[in-house]
């Protein structure tokens, strides 16, 4: 069970190769128009000469029954608790036993240092602490390479083993939205990065120009790799959150380092109980608390405007945040108002709305397909507003045309105690080469 990614990945180190288990399929959710699809042969290996079907979550009791399925594997992300059991629920209601695979079956080991960046919660700011995490090793005198969490939506074998080291790359691999949002911002940083499906083959093409291996997580998912450093980042804008949602709770648990980001917009109350629960659950981890500064191309295209807010997809989608950094900019640079862009909701776009009832007065920046990244652009144009505050980690301008006045808002993470990340990594000592 999956989403493109872990399910994936999880196939490929465990059950590939493994004469014990006849896989009958994948099953799909989450992320629009992934299912459908087949693992490929070249990617299933000589024991599934025809590939496995990509068949969708819904279908899941059906599927069970009809293959006489014996184990039924999650591997998925950011679920909450409950949610985890109540598909273990219907696993076991259809016969079939239930599992949720960890470190010592999936993880992968780098003959280099490995240092990760995971997260309590999808939309946590992940993105901008393993930035500042791999600039402070470059400062060290580090070669860092940055390998992402995947996203292969598109045509899997193009998608083995995907380097990202200039924006023609990612119109190489004709990447979507979503993937542009973590590539992005690394390639602008001069970072070289690799994703896509074949982890070891990825891992071995990347320890070739390194002596850091930087793992760059997805959602609030565990590393593909094992770490020599874990640092985790929790979001005090939805306290209480690092306990009750899987695997975040497992990447808390595992922490070395954890930050505590967003202490600039978070209420007391909630720094208060997440620091209570860092320290109840993960005594031994340092913390390094953050704020998260918005920076603003040009704070005229705000002040007294009209303002369409456009988010980061996944952080107000199965992240569950209401609102991002956009509409965040807009309140604190004085806009006049947020326009509700649910009545100009074109396609994909208006069953984003139907799926996630909880959004505010913002647009996602869908992108997962050609037709969805369509459909956000005939949506932004729909919509009658002054200006469009583009609260996204990339320049939607590089890949659509808007029409209307727009401005960029970024975060970048500034610690407010100490120890810095700085700190802690000058004082780590990281092995060149790890032991057999």
């Amino acid at each position: 069970m999956g989403a493109a990614g872990r399910d994936f990945h999880n196939f490929n180190v465990y059950f590939r190769d493994n004469p014990d288990y006849d896989v009958v399929a994948f099953t799909a959710t989450q992320i629009p128009g992934i299912e459908g699809r087949t693992y490929p042969p070249s990617l299933s290996g000589p024991r599934y000469p025809e590939g496995l079907k990509i068949l969708p979550e819904g279908d899941l009791a059906k599927i069970i029954k009809e293959n006489n399925v014996e184990l039924t594997v999650l591997a998925y992300s950011d679920l909450p608790h409950d949610v985890v059991m109540q598909k273990a629920s219907i696993v076991l209601a259809c016969g079939s036993d239930f599992r949720l695979m960890g470190p010592k079956t999936t993880m992968l080991k780098s003959r280099l240092p490995m240092v990760s960046v995971c997260a309590v919660r999808t939309g946590a700011g992940k993105s901008t602490v393993s930035r500042a995490v791999a600039r402070s090793l470059k400062k060290l005198g580090h070669r860092v390479v940055v390998i992402r969490h995947p996203m292969p939506y598109g045509d899997l074998e193009k998608q083995v083993c995907e380097r990202f080291a200039t924006y023609e790359d990612m119109d190489r691999y004709e990447c979507t939205i979503e993937e542009r949002e973590e590539y992005e911002p690394h390639i602008d940083a001069g970072n070289i990065v690799y994703a896509g499906v074949d982890y070891e083959k990825i891992l071995r093409e990347a320890e070739k120009e390194a002596d850091v291996i930087l793992w760059d997580g997805g959602n609030n998912d565990l590393p593909f790799y094992l770490p020599d450093l874990q640092i985790v980042v929790a979001d005090p804008l939805r306290p209480g959150d690092e306990v009750a949602y899987y695997p975040g709770e497992v990447n808390l648990r595992m922490a070395d380092i954890v930050v505590i980001n967003k202490v600039d917009s978070a209420p007391r109350a909630n720094l208060k109980l997440v620091r209570e629960n860092i320290k109840r659950i993960t005594p031994t981890a340092k913390i390094v608390e953050a704020a998260s500064e918005i920076h603003v191309d040009d704070k005229a295209h705000i002040r007294g405007k009209n303002i369409l807010a456009v988010e980061d997809g996944p952080t107000v989608t199965h992240g569950e945040m209401k609102e991002g950094v956009g509409a965040i900019a807009a309140r604190r640079f004085k806009a006049k108002s947020l326009v509700n862009p649910r009545p100009y909701a074109i396609g994909s776009i208006k069953y984003t709305y139907e799926k996630y009832p909880h959004l505010g007065r913002v647009l996602p920046a869908m992108g997962y397909g050609e037709k969805q990244v369509r459909d956000l652009e005939k949506t932004i144009d729909a919509v009658k507003c002054d200006s469009v505050v583009l609260g996204t980690p990339i320049d939607l301008r590089r890949i659509m045309s808007i029409k209307k006045p727009a401005v960029r808002v970024r975060y970048e993470i500034r610690e407010t105690t100490k120890p810095t990340l700085d700190e802690i990594l000058s004082s780590t000592p990281l092995k060149s080469e790890r032991s057999s």
